[in-house]
């Protein structure tokens, strides 16, 4: 088995309106210690889990139930984390450096990351690293020092390519700077760039919406991620929405029809120009027959409930049994580091019937869908009322089988968590 890394890098420079993750606007005093608090951190979980395995178990009594607040007794969560299970043994093969904003940190920093996680994990030759970077943090010096630190694919945050919606949204870079990032990686040699577009900002149109995809497969980046605008109450944008204030643009919000349009106009679009639609918001350039695709290898553990390891503020991590996450909060997240404790906040075990539903709500993300066999005999589940209600909703025109595949309808996608609530009802 492989192993994935997120190092998960919480700093922006803005807050954008429509976020909801735990992010913000720091001093860049605080790049420094958080670079050199994960490098302690990357430290300390090499030795625990093994240099090229993850097993945390937690020796808290408190896990006897399903939640684990380590809060509650801070002195017992210095040297928590149990030595390795024996035989999970795991080579990473995917890092991926999110968040926030990781191109804010100084080049040098992110080297040191990378190197400290060369020196203590096990890396396949193969291997994908990924860094999330906003157009308006992109020179050719820092480019030139990403690719020789070992990064290998950027993921550029466009958004847009109408500067009024970019405004609207808090965004810091304008269309032009989404050109200018995409020469600027090229002439540094990068041959993998993941671009994301966000049906649904405030003062989207039919017209503008349609300007931003043709500006983008002008680019054409090896990948692509469109996603359709969530009205989360977490978000400044969210929550005058749901009040129904003024603020934010938040009237100029389209309505949902309209970003569902604006959502299958770009599927149909971006097939036509060749590319992979291989989730519901993600798309892959198809290099041809023997050649390394460029889906994101690392967001495909995510889908396959593959293990992953979060280090760094508010990141979560996944090992087949158990999921876990470190305390959102950056300075307190140094705090721990800097004093010998973990960070992690709480620990969930993930039971049997938790992990059949993610089965079915992350698999079914994926436009090949699931297999449906696999499913009955892992989980031993009862195939006759499980295929009774998968029957079902075949014949309500929500999935489609083909043999032991399960998937959804093609015009479905844009409503796929209302299918999931009916399958897992």
């Amino acid at each position: 088995m492989t192993l994935g890394i997120y190092i998960q890098v919480p700093f922006c420079q803005t807050k954008c309106t429509y976020c909801n993750f735990h992010t913000g606007v720091v001093s860049p005093d605080r790049y420094e210690p958080y670079a050199n608090a994960i490098c302690r951190e990357i430290a300390g979980s090499a030795a625990s889990f093994g240099s090229s395995s993850v097993a945390p178990v937690f020796s808290s009594p408190e896990l006897e139930g399903r939640g684990f607040n380590p809060a509650e007794s801070r002195a017992s969560r210095k040297g928590a984390l149990a030595p390795e299970a024996p035989g999970l043994r795991l080579t990473v093969d995917t890092v991926y450096f999110g968040g926030g904003t990781p191109s804010l940190l100084d080049p040098s920093a992110l080297h040191r990351i990378l190197t400290s996680l060369r020196r203590s994990f096990a890396f396949d030759s193969a291997h994908e690293i990924t860094l999330e970077a906003d157009p308006e943090t992109i020179t050719p010096a820092k480019a030139t020092a990403w690719l020789s630190a070992g990064f290998n694919r950027i993921s550029l945050g466009a958004q847009s390519f109408n500067d009024r919606e970019l405004q609207s949204a808090g965004r810091m870079h304008r269309r032009a700077d989404i050109f200018a990032a995409a020469r600027i990686l090229r002439a540094a040699g990068f041959r993998n760039i993941s671009m994301d577009l966000i049906a649904g900002l405030a003062h989207q149109t039919h017209a503008t919406w349609e300007e931003s995809v043709t500006a983008l497969l002008g680019i054409r980046p090896e990948h692509i991620s469109i996603y359709m605008l969530e009205i989360d109450e977490g978000s400044h944008l969210g929550k005058e929405s749901l009040a129904g204030g003024a603020r934010y643009s938040a009237p100029a919000i389209p309505p949902d029809d309209a970003i569902a349009e604006f959502y299958d106009s770009a599927c149909a679009r971006v097939a036509a120009e060749g590319y992979d639609h291989y989730e519901i918001s993600n798309w892959a350039c198809s290099p041809g027959r023997d050649l390394p695709s460029f889906r994101s290898r690392h967001n495909l553990k995510y889908w396959r409930r593959e293990p992953y390891l979060g280090l760094g503020a508010g990141a979560h991590s996944f090992n087949g049994t158990q999921r876990w996450s470190n305390v959102h909060d950056s300075a307190r997240y140094v705090a721990c580091i800097e004093q010998g404790i973990t960070p992690s906040e709480q620990i969930e075990i993930v039971t049997p019937a938790q992990a059949l539903e993610e089965e079915f709500f992350l698999g079914l993300r994926q436009i090949e869908g699931i297999d449906l066999a696999r499913i009955e005999r892992q989980y031993s589940v009862s195939a006759v009322n499980l295929r009774d209600r998968v029957s079902d909703l075949c014949a309500q025109g929500l999935l489609e089988r083909e043999g032991t595949r399960l998937r959804l309808a093609p015009n479905r996608l844009t409503v796929s968590n209302e299918v999931f609530a009916e399958l897992l009802t």
